[in-house]
Parts: structure tokens; sequence; C-alpha cells
């Protein structure tokens, strides 16, 4: 079929008929004027061209339902798993857990969606994937809470992190809770931030620097957070045999009586420091600087040598002062006081409030503590052990400080945890069946943060936009043919970005 301007100007659609001698036969279908015209025309000889010629054959004659919708024999979410089956593999995970494919099963299916045992094999089948048996879940689980299984997904997570003598790690201990009115030993009612009364049990998450997952221990709810740093650390220090590492963790992790036992074990640390009244280092400058305020970002060094009686290294305790600290922390005193002094004239009921001064039956407010807290608005205090930083330079605030900084990237991985792997075993009752429960998370921690780092994305953003493209294979007679829903180009990018970054590995 072609078009040719004919000599009015209007466009002619013609069809050539040759053939392998060379012979040619042109046949005119019309003359058009416009463009309605023309594909009027187009359209006319199209039809004329296909009149008469057969089709090829798929094998439907001998199908009776030819004619309605063709079947789908499968259908996967390729992209998805194919991603979190490299992160995994790079990570060595299915090496440490001996080519164990349920509980690579489990572990993928907890990323994609946080279920039950019998829902996690509803997502397993779901995406695409043939999910092993409820029986078989059941009997390999034991397997999984076990200390030696544990210890090898820890050593895969310390090899690809590469730790050495000194490296930083982090130390957080959060509880998770149970919907449960009687303790049993392990499940205990305990201290919860969240002010809650029913068992639970803390959990010694053990970090790198950046938030990735090393190891993960349970205790028992009611066991104090400063007893459960040292075994967590101790066994992971035994377990990789390393010499001393650096531990940052917050002030509440550490208490003064049990700093001893952290330095006998051979570690460094930094950590967070309760200022009860205003340090000697501050007091100091003050008296040297009459009148001045606290520049922003302002900081106090002090010394704190051992005792002649105290088996320790030197420390040293870095003071720093915040505007914005101070700001939030001064908003806060002055909604405390307000309460507390409504409370102490009868025009609220008394509630906790620490500057409320209860002597025998009389209400005052405690103004010596409201002047002390003022006057500590926007400090805070850093203690460290450390000698030198780990290149070998002098220790320095800067480094103490940011070091320090850095334990909100543990809350940021328990949180992520918490919330979009579903931490809490809330299915699980026994002790053993919430180790393994716990394993299964951590490792699913691990390829999450993993497919973070290399993608830019969230894991919860990257599950839901990958997990809509499918390869689907559809039945046509006696033939199968594939077919995939096409990528946008942000996906495409991320998916290249996830195997470079398992090609550098």
């Amino acid at each position: 079929m072609r078009t040719v301007r004919t000599a009015s100007g209007a466009r002619a659609v013609q069809i050539v008929h040759s053939s392998r001698r060379g012979s040619r036969d042109i046949e005119h279908i019309g003359s058009a004027h416009d463009d309605a015209e023309l594909e009027l025309l187009k359209t006319v000889a199209r039809q004329r061209m296909a009149a008469g010629q057969g089709e090829f054959g798929f094998g439907l004659d001998d199908h009776p339902d030819v004619g309605g919708p063709l079947e789908i024999t499968g259908s996967q979410m390729g992209h998805l798993w194919d991603a979190l089956s490299r992160a995994c593999d790079v990570l060595g995970f299915g090496a440490a857990a001996g080519g164990d494919e349920v509980f690579r099963a489990l572990v993928l299916a907890r990323i994609i969606e946080p279920a039950s045992k019998a829902g996690s094999l509803r997502v397993l089948e779901e995406t695409g994937i043939t999910p092993p048996s409820y029986r078989t879940v059941n009997r390999r689980l034991p397997v999984y809470a076990k200390e030696p299984w544990r210890r090898a997904l820890s050593a895969a997570c310390a090899a690809h992190t590469e730790l050495g003598p000194a490296t930083l790690v982090l130390y957080d201990c959060p509880a998770l809770y149970f919907e449960t009115d009687a303790g049993d030993g392990f499940r205990e009612p305990g201290f919860s931030k969240e002010r809650r009364l029913e068992p639970q049990i803390t959990i010694g998450l053990l970090t790198d620097a950046s938030g990735f997952p090393l190891m993960v221990h349970a205790f028992e709810g009611n066991r104090a957070e400063t007893k459960t740093m040292l075994p967590v650390i101790e066994a992971f220090m035994e377990a990789h045999r390393l010499p001393g590492i650096t531990v940052a963790a917050g002030a509440g992790m550490i208490s003064g009586a049990n700093k001893k036992d952290i330095e006998r074990a051979g570690l460094s640390f930094i950590l967070g420091t309760k200022i009860p009244e205003l340090p000697y280092a501050v007091k100091q400058w003050q008296r040297e600087h009459p009148g001045e305020d606290f520049a922003d970002g302002q900081i106090f060094t002090q010394p704190w040598p051992p005792g002649p009686k105290e088996d320790r290294r030197d420390q040293w305790i870095y003071y720093q002062y915040r505007a914005g600290r101070a700001r939030r922390a001064l908003h806060g005193i002055d909604q405390q006081v307000a309460k507390a002094e409504k409370a102490v004239t009868g025009q609220a009921p008394v509630k906790r409030n620490r500057f409320i001064k209860l002597t025998g039956a009389e209400k005052s407010v405690n103004r010596e503590l409201e002047a002390r807290a003022r006057t500590l608005a926007g400090l805070k205090g850093y203690t460290t052990n450390l000698a030198a930083c780990p290149g070998g330079t002098p220790i320095t605030a800067g480094f103490v400080i940011g070091s320090y900084h850095q334990l909100w990237r543990i809350e940021k991985s328990f949180r992520m945890s918490k919330h979009d792997l579903r931490a809490r075993p809330i299915y699980h009752h026994k002790r053993e069946s919430i180790d393994a429960h716990l394993t299964i998370v951590f490792a699913a921690l691990a390829v999450s943060r993993w497919i973070e780092h290399a993608t830019g994305w969230s894991i919860s953003k990257f599950i839901k936009t990958t997990r809509r493209y499918r390869t689907v294979r559809i039945r046509v007679g006696n033939h199968t043919i594939t077919a995939a829903d096409p990528l946008p180009g942000d996906l495409r990018d991320v998916l290249r970005q996830i195997e470079q970054a398992a090609g550098a590995h």
C-alpha cells in the first residue's frame, strides 16, 4: 500500500502487487482530499490486502473453551523476589543457613508482608513462590532458635561490615510486650517506656555505626537494662575473636556500678551522662566569664582520672550546650511549672509532676528544683574512656559527641523492625518459638537495611512499588507465552543499583 500525489493535489491510495519475476500491477483505491478521507481509503486498502490470507494456528480448534478468557498458568513478583534473594546472598545468609530454603522463604516473606506462620505461607503463594508445608515450617523453627544458627547469621553480618578492633558499635535495649496477664519466668512485667503493665521481654540489639544489625538477644522482661549489654557484647567479642570494641549507648544503659565490669571486659565506651547538678567545668567557665551566655555548640571538657584505689582507665567527660535543646527544655519546664502551680492552688488535680513538693499534706512548687533545671537547660554530657580515636589520633570532643549521636541509627533500625517487620512475637508463647521468631526478624532487618543502603529508598517504598510488577505465564492452546508489566524508569534504576551493589561484593 502506498500514498501518492495526483496532478490535482489530492492524495491517491494504491495497492502495488509485485511478483518474483519483477512484474507489477497497481490497483487504484481512490483519491482523498482531506485526512478523514485518506484514513478511510487506507482502511479499505488494508481490508482488501488481508482478504483471503490465512492465520497461524495455535491449536485452538481442539479446545471447546476457545473464545473465552485465556488461562493464566503462573504469576510471580519476579523483580521483588529476585532483588530480596540477591540481598540475602550478598549478606552470606544462604551459606550461613546451609542453603535452607525454608529459612530464606520465611525471612523474605516477613519483609514482603509480616504475618503469622500460616500467613507467611499465604504471602509466598501470592508472591508466586511455592511455599513449604505448614508442618515443615513447624519442624524447622526449633532449629532457628539454636545458638549455633544465630551465631552463624551474626558472623555473616560481622563479615559484611568488616569489623575490627576498636570498631564503633551501637547498643540499645527495647522491650516487646505480650497480650497476656500472667508471666512465665521469661515474659515478665518490667520497666516500660510505654508504661505498659503486661508481661514483656527485653531485646539486646547490637549494630554497627550505620545501624546495620550485628547481634540480637532476648532477656527476661524484668531484667534491668544495665544488666543486658555486657552479656551481648562479651558473646559478640568471643564469637568474632575481637580483642576490644568501642560501644556507644544511652545514659540509661550503664550504671556507675557496672562500668568497672565493662572495662574489665576490654570495652571502650561512649556513654550519655546524666547531669544532676552544674558540672565543675561549667562553673569554672562561668567564674571566668561572668555575665556571659553560652555560645551555641560550646563544649566544656572535664578530665576524670581514677582515684588511688580505682582500677580503671582515665575518663573524659564532655558537656555541650545547644541553644535549640535549651529552648525545648525551658519550654517543657514552663509547662510543668504552670501545671504544678495549678495543682498547688487546687485548680487542677495533683498528677505526676517533678516540680510538686509534698510535705505531709501540704503542697508547694519546688522552686529550688526549678532553678536547677533552668540552669542545666541545654547541657548534655558524654563520658568516654577512649585514649585515642580509631585511627590513632588523639581523642577529640567532636569524635565522641559525633559517635554518640549515631545512636539515632539503631533507634531507626529497631523502629523499622518494630513497625515494618512487626517484631513483636504476638503469635508465639514458648521461649524457643520466640527466639526463632527473633532470628527471622533479625535476618529480615539486615536484608532490609542492605536494600535501603543500596537504593536510597525506604524498604516500605521498595516493597510497595516493586510488588505491583509481575511476570505472568499464559496458556494459548498448546503453547505458553510470558507477559510482564513494563517497569517505570525509577524502579528500573533502583533494580539496576541493586545489581551493581551485589556485583561489587
